[in-house]
């Protein structure tokens, strides 16, 4: 039988199968750009871990290791993921460039640090402002345990 005649995708198939496993694997990813954002950031998964949501926590780079970031991004729903988390700093660059490798829903929290314009302002508007077709929520500065509430809501856990 062709996909005309109704036969669903071999891809739809074997998505179908792998929802009706219960594995332990994370719902939420959790993404910083430097390992100095770990402190903020591991707000979100104690957050996470309060509500019982399984969750993953990396350190990647949006300017440094952008393929890394994209390869994340991209596998993410395969990998079992339903929501992305991602703090950044300064340029602020890494929700967006999830955002564009991914269809899931990503939540920004915008970072402070020493060196940050206006306590984080650059970091806010960075996030806030991404361009039509590119959403990502944007929570407030060091606002990393509101986007773990964000991601629980999205999940309706």
């Amino acid at each position: 039988m062709s996909q005309q005649e109704g036969t669903p995708s071999t891809q739809t198939e074997v998505e179908t199968m792998f929802d009706d496993l219960d594995v332990d694997a994370p719902l939420v990813g959790i993404v910083m750009g430097s390992k100095s954002d770990m402190p903020v950031m591991e707000k979100a998964g104690s957050e996470l871990e309060e509500r019982g949501i399984r969750y993953e926590m990396r350190v990647m780079s949006a300017h440094r290791d952008p393929e890394v970031v994209a390869d994340y991004a991209r596998n993410a729903r395969m990998r079992g993921l339903k929501v992305i988390i991602a703090g950044a700093g300064l340029a602020a660059a890494l929700p967006g460039v999830v955002a564009a490798h991914t269809d899931l829903p990503v939540i920004g929290v915008p970072l402070t640090s020493s060196s940050s314009v206006g306590g984080g302002l650059d970091a806010l508007l960075a996030i806030a402002q991404m361009p039509p077709g590119v959403p990502v929520a944007c929570m407030a500065v060091n606002g990393a345990r509101n986007a773990a509430v964000m991601a629980a809501k999205i999940l309706d856990a």
